[in-house]
């Protein structure tokens, strides 16, 4: 097999695992999406400490919306550097 081909190959398992990766992370953050809704909702007629919770849920929110899109951006590098692999292949 040719190098360029095992590169191939290899790209398609980083780009596998990433998607496998980007599902999981993307079904907690759904239920984290569920916690920090019900925290902002608990802030509204809360106290203090349910403000704080909120605070607290709502940036747990961003940290996977950003984890998401750092893995988003890596995985379209990986597909493009294939997709270049490939018409390389063909020439």
């Amino acid at each position: 097999m040719k190098r360029i081909h095992r590169r191939i190959f290899r790209l398609n398992d980083e780009i596998a695992s990433l998607d496998e990766e980007l599902r999981l992370i993307g079904a907690e953050l759904g239920h984290h999406r569920l916690i920090d809704d019900d925290a902002q909702r608990d802030a509204v007629i809360g106290n203090y400490i349910d403000r704080e919770e909120a605070g607290l849920t709502s940036g747990d929110v961003r940290r996977f919306e950003k984890t998401i899109e750092q893995l988003r951006r890596r995985r379209a590098k990986l597909v493009n550097r294939r997709d270049l692999l490939v018409t390389r292949l063909v020439d």
